[in-house]
């Protein structure tokens, strides 16, 4: 069963281009590009068997914001 994760507040410029990453970051898979949230994905199978992995969000203004996360 796939993990799902949901964006609930950012802040920064929209758009947001989302990705998530392996950890550490070596490997990004570009998810989508939002303009508001909540926003729900689910996690590419790539990532499954995964102890954790980052939450990348890169801003209008190129800011970057990572959230290391745990299934």
């Amino acid at each position: 069963m796939p993990t799902t994760i949901t964006i609930s507040n950012l802040s920064g410029s929209t758009p947001y281009d989302v990705y998530i990453c392996s950890n550490p970051s070596t490997t990004c898979i570009y998810i989508d590009t939002i303009t508001s949230v909540p926003y729900n994905f689910d996690v590419p199978l790539y990532f499954d068997n995964q102890p954790s992995y980052i939450l990348k969000v890169i801003d209008n203004n190129d800011c970057v914001i990572t959230e290391t996360l745990t299934p």
